[in-house]
């Protein structure tokens, strides 16, 4: 293990445990359940009997992975597959220190068990304890598949979790031809895959081989060849089964005949290329127009078609929503459920209550002379104003687009004069000694 020198250590308690048995087994490094270990490292570990005994170096066995690495009844008590340089073995009175260093290192990732059986002299008492540790992580993460997602994207998959260090490492080249050449642009790490996004549309059916650098582990290991290649097939769109587009069939017979080169075959091929996107392109229009599919860009212009006249920034998914919503809102205008409905879509904000300002005036044979009658206002702006209560305090962006949303949707003769927000919950003025004076400031609460 490495050392580190510490400029001070301080200890800031001291727990006595009372062994309930003897021998005990102290001082183990790497300790249980120890992990990301270095492969080059020791073993050590103490046999301690606190009582007046002492060890029984020769009843001391120790085991790794199954194999006796130290037997204190025969000599050399080390096997040589642990007798390293740095190997020890220091007994004293009541202590036996065991140190290990194996030949080879340990392998990557490895779970290495150790059990220890010892006993103290005289055989009064016994000690049989396993415990295990797990060893760093120096294994290249491995590209196991390749997948062309769309025209655009190509999936990486590897047989851990990795991150992206340099997408512009990653090389891709292409095997067949005719075949556009791949570009990188970037790279975005999800756990175990990867996707990586390049600069044009692959060549559909055409073998590219991919190689994946700039990429490593969790714990640093960076790709390595030969576990770093895979080949994919371009990406080949979506088409009607009874679609036939095959402009080298729509040649005349003599010209495919005469083409003794290949040299017309293999420049249609890219004309075909070129077709079989723009066939592509066109059996997409229909997600175009759905709500649930269309790209961002097509909901603005699907919003700005109906008439949004909501000023509002909103992501990808608001953005369906209101185009779904939109035209039913339109219906919805004038009426008190609209203005409820907008509010609660765009704040999720329920309104308590929207009031009148002439609400308790005089109705005909409604009202009772000296009971419920009120002489409402003359003029006619005050008879058409009203007031919206909301259920909590709103923050300064809300209150504005509240505003706006109710400015639109109300009936045009009516009139949105205030907005009821429930009062800051009340601080107690507590009493401090010494500093509040009876009468004058204190509170009693």
């Amino acid at each position: 293990m490495a050392e580190i020198e510490l400029p001070t250590l301080t200890i800031d308690a001291v727990a006595a445990i009372v062994a309930a048995s003897r021998p005990l087994l102290a001082n183990r490094d790497p300790g249980p359940g120890e992990k990301a270990v270095p492969l080059r490292t020791t073993l050590a570990l103490e046999v301690i009997d606190p009582g007046v005994d002492g060890v029984d170096r020769a009843a001391t066995k120790v085991w790794v992975d199954g194999v006796v690495a130290f037997d204190g009844a025969h000599g050399p008590p080390v096997s040589p597959a642990f007798a390293g340089a740095r190997a020890s073995v220091v007994e004293t009175v009541d202590t036996l220190r065991i140190v290990l260093d194996p030949a080879l290192p340990f392998a990557s990732q490895a779970h290495v068990t150790l059990r220890v059986l010892s006993g103290t002299k005289g055989g009064a008492a016994a000690l049989d304890e396993t415990y295990a540790f797990e060893l760093e992580d120096r294994t290249a993460p491995k590209l196991v598949a390749g997948v062309a997602l769309d025209a655009r994207t190509i999936r990486l998959a590897f047989d851990e979790p990795v991150a992206v260090l340099d997408p512009t490492a990653i090389a891709i080249t292409a095997l067949d031809a005719p075949a556009v050449p791949l570009t990188v642009i970037g790279a975005i790490a999800a756990n175990t895959t990867v996707a990586v996004a390049v600069a044009t549309e692959m060549t559909p059916d055409a073998r590219y081989r991919v190689v994946a650098g700039g990429l490593a582990d969790l714990a640093d290991n960076p790709t390595a060849a030969p576990w770093n290649v895979v080949v994919i097939a371009g990406f080949r769109p979506p088409r009607p089964a009874a679609r036939r587009f095959d402009l080298w069939s729509m040649l005349p017979k003599h010209n495919r005949r005469s083409d003794t080169t290949g040299d017309l075959a293999r420049f249609i091929a890219c004309l075909q290329e070129l077709t079989d996107l723009q066939l592509a392109d066109v059996d997409r229009f229909a997600d175009i127009f759905d709500l649930e599919r269309a790209p961002e860009p097509f909901l603005d212009l699907i919003l700005r078609d109906l008439g949004n006249p909501f000023p509002f920034d909103l992501d990808t998914l608001a953005k369906r929503r209101l185009a779904a919503v939109l035209v039913e809102m339109y219906r919805q205008k004038g009426t008190a459920p609209g203005i409820r409905n907008a509010i609660r879509f765009f704040l999720g904000v329920d309104i308590t209550a929207i009031t009148g300002l002439a609400e308790s005036a005089l109705v005909l044979g409604e009202s009772e002379l000296g009971v419920d009658w009120e002489l409402g206002p003359s003029d006619r702006f005050a008879r058409y104003a009203f007031s919206i209560v909301v259920a909590r305090v709103l923050a300064a962006q809300e209150r504005k687009q509240l505003r706006a949303i109710v400015e639109y949707l109300k009936p045009a003769h009516t009139h949105f004069v205030d907005l009821v927000e429930p009062l800051p919950p009340i601080v107690p003025d507590h009493w401090e000694i010494g500093l509040s004076e009876l009468g004058a400031t204190s509170l009693l609460h």
